[in-house]
């Protein structure tokens, strides 16, 4: 059985991207051959750096001519709708779309012959099913529980999240001003650190964090590879992220976060998530139980300073939080992709 994979954005390697080649990571295990349309060669070891998985058996081919010649095409969409020529076709949304005229007559026609639609949240497909043809079916994005472990921790906050402007407001800016204000009010011995890719979409912002936060115990940390993010998880206590922060969801809803891999990831490692409540980090955090979420800054540090000053809950929402991260496991996303695809 042969199998085509495309995305728009595979220069990125975000998380749609590690969604869509995690399709790629099931197939292959389950003895598919496996092409990815990409212009870059090294693509599956940049994949094995960023990710942590091995996709050394896929082929990287210059066009997978929309499914021609495929049993299987998994199509992520850019919002556009393509005719595609596999014998099935998968087409998958990672974050809303609106007023595109998903359900114009040709738009229609072209679904025809797409057998499937996913989304990875419960958040994308209530945009998605309004503004396209055929109803969607959420597959959450998965993540290697057993690979994320609690170790000796430190009074350590921790973002991961990409340094950039495209698409998302990830409002690392908030983080930081919060956490300065902290410091002044009296927090000690504690450390933020932010995290994420740089390599794409950098902007003068990432700069402005750093002279900013200068004088503080604050660091900033480009480009990571996987196993530094794992090490970074292990040691945090706390998980923050203000992503979508200031946004009009209602009529932005593409600029909040469509789901949250790293506030799973965290959770995984026993760091309590105090997130922004927005689109869907409310299908992951259940408030005041696994984590917080704030809509104010001063929720933010109120509920911060709650941890910190009580042990014995900080330690507790850990370990909940490290039980509900099994619901988004790799193997739960293997077999939801199995069943898809019979």
């Amino acid at each position: 059985m042969k199998a085509a994979i495309y995305s728009p954005y595979l220069d990125t390697l975000g998380g749609g991207e590690r969604y869509v080649l995690s399709v790629a990571r099931v197939l292959l295990e389950e003895g598919w051959n496996v092409d990815i349309e990409a212009k870059d060669e090294d693509l599956t070891q940049k994949v094995k750096e960023r990710f942590g998985f091995d996709l050394g058996k896929a082929k990287i081919t210059q066009s997978v001519k929309r499914g021609d010649g495929y049993d299987l095409m998994f199509w992520l969409s850019d919002g556009s709708v393509p005719i595609l020529f596999a014998r099935r076709n998968i087409f998958h949304f990672q974050r809303p779309f609106y007023n595109v005229d998903g359900k114009s007559l040709i738009n229609r026609m072209k679904f025809i012959r797409i057998k499937k639609v996913v989304v990875n949240s419960y958040f994308t497909k209530k945009w998605v099913d309004r503004e396209y043809p055929k109803e969607s079916i959420v597959i959450y994005p998965p993540i290697d529980i057993e690979r994320f472990r609690s170790r000796r921790k430190e009074k350590l906050i921790l973002y991961v999240g990409r340094f950039s402007e495209l698409g998302q407001a990830k409002r690392q800016d908030i983080l930081v001003k919060n956490f300065m204000k902290m410091v002044d009010l009296g927090i000690k011995d504690w450390e933020l650190i932010l995290a994420g890719a740089s390599d794409v979409g950098r902007t003068k912002n990432t700069d402005k964090l750093i002279e900013e936060s200068r004088n503080y115990p604050i660091s900033i940390l480009e480009n990571p590879n996987f196993k530094e993010i794992v090490n970074l998880y292990s040691k945090a206590r706390i998980f923050w992220s203000a992503a979508g922060f200031g946004v009009n969801e209602q009529r932005s809803p593409e600029r909040t976060e469509h789901f949250g891999i790293t506030v799973v990831e965290a959770m995984a490692s026993e760091a309590v998530p105090i997130i922004f409540e927005a689109g869907g980090h409310k299908e992951i955090v259940n408030n005041g139980k696994n984590g917080f979420l704030w809509r104010f800054e001063e929720d933010l540090r109120n509920k911060t300073s709650e941890l910190i000053n009580d042990k014995y809950k900080l330690k507790n929402m850990a370990n909940i939080a490290k039980r509900d991260s099994v619901k988004y496991s790799y193997e739960r996303f293997k077999k939801e992709i199995i069943d898809l695809i019979s």
